[in-house]
């Protein structure tokens, strides 16, 4: 690995429930890195969740936040972990902006994966339908095209266990198990 590779961000990417946030800590334990999550970051700024930015000031306004981020985080480069919001990708802006920030990984699952782990959360509005398994489907193979373009490496986490998945990047990184 160069050291030019060795120095850049590691993005978490993929649809909600895949496992970005979760697997993010992993990471930064065994890589001794920072976490940060993306929503996080722009809800500690905002001094509000996201779902009261998106009822108060629309969803543009959150994704010129996003964007905004993502035009930060290239800029000043850096060796930290961040795992991205499930819709930031959607933008072409944003598709760009995230291949300069660093080694981008899509956490690929599928709809079966995504409804079994998310099946009891009401924190997800996108979910809040009359058949959110149907709803998932159809998000999914909408968005997983544009999250495989913003890709470096696709790691499929269906049947598979978070040490499974952290091993599978590890060794991508070259990083010691």
């Amino acid at each position: 690995m160069g050291k030019k590779e060795k120095k850049s961000n590691i993005m978490l990417i993929g649809f909600m429930g895949s496992g970005k946030s979760t697997l993010g800590i992993r990471l930064s334990y065994k890589l001794k890195l920072p976490v940060k999550d993306t929503d996080k970051i722009i809800e500690e700024r905002e001094k509000m969740p996201i779902s009261e930015i998106f009822k108060t000031k629309g969803e543009g306004y959150f994704r010129k936040l996003e964007t905004a981020l993502l035009t930060e985080i290239a800029s000043k480069g850096g060796r930290s972990i961040y795992s991205l919001g499930g819709g930031t990708p959607l933008q072409l802006q944003n598709q760009g902006l995230i291949c300069k920030c660093g080694k981008v990984f899509y956490l690929k699952a599928s709809p079966e994966t995504i409804y079994e782990r998310l099946k009891g959360d009401t924190t997800r509005p996108l979910l809040m339908c009359d058949d959110p398994y149907k709803k998932i489907k159809e998000l999914i193979e909408y968005r997983s095209p544009i999250y495989e373009r913003c890709a470096d490496h696709v790691i499929c986490v269906d049947d598979k266990d978070q040490s499974q998945i952290l091993d599978e990047i590890l060794k991508i990184l070259g990083e010691p198990l």
